[in-house]
């Protein structure tokens, strides 16, 4: 699954602190494209079960996921909690 490179734009104006396309540096628009990865490999894994490769693919991202949410918890929880709330992710 590449994303384009409009769709990854669209991720980051929308996602983004400064709401800038180029905003690819921020929390924010890192664990929205994670989140749309995640989202894709889900689905993939529900018609392809026997896919290892794409199953360690997805923990990882998951992990990667995490680590952002966390980084962003402890230094702007307000940032925070809008994110989890825009993207519908449950902590």
């Amino acid at each position: 699954m590449a994303l384009n490179k409009e769709e990854k734009q669209e991720i980051f104006l929308t996602y983004s602190t400064k709401n800038l396309a180029q905003d690819t540096g921020s929390a924010e628009s890192q664990i929205a494209l994670f989140s749309s990865r995640i989202n894709y490999l889900t689905e993939h894994l529900q018609s392809h079960p026997k896919d290892k490769a794409s199953r360690l693919g997805l923990i990882k991202l998951v992990g990667k996921r995490k680590k952002q949410l966390t980084y962003l918890q402890n230094t702007a929880i307000d940032r925070y909690r809008d994110v989890i709330v825009r993207l519908g992710i449950r902590k």
